[in-house]
């Protein structure tokens, strides 16, 4: 669980939609910045705070004590950035852990001349001008959203008070319509707001779209112009030049395969990345798999052993979808294995589709096991590691075909990663 929420008497003002603006701002604001974020609330409305800020949601984090225990700390901060109004980056706090190890900031939650809270967000690395400037987008998005609520709330009371009490009504109904007015002109705010992160949505899709094609088409070209020579020339070309040329294919074919993986996740994550059952022989998708590492094992003291039981029944599930996330967990493999053995296991049974890739590699330690499926985390900032996207990849693939994944290791001795999948086995 990445997602906890701080229990505690609900502020004055603050109603069930605050509160869901809080933790939707709150997870995407960690979502975005692989870290954490916890989202403040004060009861005024105004400069000068009535009392303490209050915790109102967080994510990011284990367990709901763990958001608690990290509000604590940045208390003191948080009141004093409240009582300021303007965002501060804050020194680094070892007791917040490795989630806010590279950035802490705090963004004051104002509309106007009313204070609302605050957004407190930390991140692994330190964070771009671009992830800063959405961030704060997430920060102006929720004031207005809180002080919409507070609107709300006051119109609602206006009005049960005017109810009530018949010699005020005129009065009450002047003062409910402007505050009505205020209402209006915030609900066109927000569907701006609303129009203006759906553009930007879009403006991401097609740029990940258009790149992806306007790199691939070329690369694609230069590919097949190296296979053309290796293969054409090969005789009439010098020791030094083939490896030269091979070379520039092995890069050529990681950077097309890399691009391939992001619009794979981005395809994933805006729901475009259909399920297609087709009969599939695993057995084959295992010497496929194992063929397509061969060349980044090169020279390495490094063998692949299957343990596929004979017979293995032929199954019907998504082959691109097996295939792409074999590879990438055997490839993974390979990257962090310098000698030893790589096995892969796999059978069938009960109706699902087992499969295990145990290796000799590095390992990863246990303070990093948890952010291991992490877009662009890695655990080794070397070339060799790639983009950090492999794992990230497998598991929303699986998770696609209703699948589920472990992953076990230990520093010095390997890692171990059994996925399994629901199947139907042909007749």
């Amino acid at each position: 669980m990445r997602a906890a929420t701080a229990n505690g008497p609900v502020a004055s003002g603050f109603d069930d939609s605050g509160m869901s603006a809080c933790r939707a701002t709150a997870s995407a604001a960690a979502s975005r910045c692989s870290g954490i974020a916890l989202v403040f609330r004060v009861r005024s409305g105004f400069g000068a705070l009535d009392d303490a800020p209050q915790l109102r949601a967080a994510s990011g984090f284990d367990i709901a004590p763990a958001a608690q225990q990290a509000a604590r700390i940045v208390l003191p901060a948080v009141t004093e950035i409240i009582a300021r109004g303007s965002a501060r980056r804050l020194p680094a706090v070892p007791e917040l852990g490795d989630r806010a190890a590279g950035d802490l900031l705090v963004f004051p939650l104002t509309l106007g001349d009313r204070v609302h809270g605050a957004l407190v967000v930390g991140a692994p690395k330190r964070l771009d001008s671009v992830a800063l400037c959405e961030i704060d987008g997430y920060a102006k998005n929720l004031a207005l959203r809180l002080d919409h609520s507070r609107l709300c709330n006051e119109i609602e009371a206006m009005r049960k008070e005017s109810d009530q009490v018949g010699e005020v009504e005129a009065a009450h109904n002047d003062e409910i319509l402007k505050l009505s007015e205020a209402l209006f002109a915030q609900d066109i705010e927000l569907l701006r707001n609303n129009e203006k992160l759906g553009k930007i949505e879009k403006l991401k899709n097609d740029f990940i779209e258009k790149m992806s094609r306007e790199l691939r088409t070329p690369l694609n070209g230069i590919i097949e112009a190296i296979i053309a020579v290796l293969t054409g020339e090969d005789d009439a070309l010098s020791d030094g030049a083939k490896s030269l040329l091979r070379s520039a294919l092995d890069n050529g074919t990681a950077f097309l395969r890399t691009l391939q993986n992001i619009l794979d996740l981005w395809r994933i994550k805006q729901g475009e990345l259909p399920v297609e059952i087709t009969d599939v022989n695993f057995r084959e998708v295992v010497e496929e798999a194992v063929f397509s590492v061969q060349d980044s094992i090169g020279k390495k003291s490094l063998r692949i052993e299957q343990h596929i039981p004979e017979p293995l029944p032929k199954i019907r599930t998504d082959l691109t979808k097996v295939n792409q996330a074999l590879f990438l967990i055997l490839d993974n493999a390979v990257k962090f294995s310098q000698q030893g053995q790589i096995d892969i296991a796999a059978r069938v049974e009960n109706g699902r589709l087992y499969c295990e890739v145990r290796d000799t590699g590095i390992g990863v330690c246990q303070d990093d096991m948890r952010f291991i499926f992490d877009e662009f985390y890695q655990v080794d900032d070397s070339p060799a590691g790639g983009a950090g996207l492999g794992l990230t990849l497998v598991r929303d693939l699986l998770v696609l075909l209703e699948g589920e994944i472990t992953f076990d290791s230990e520093i010095g001795r390997g890692t171990r990663v059994i996925f399994d999948i629901p199947i139907q086995v042909c007749s």
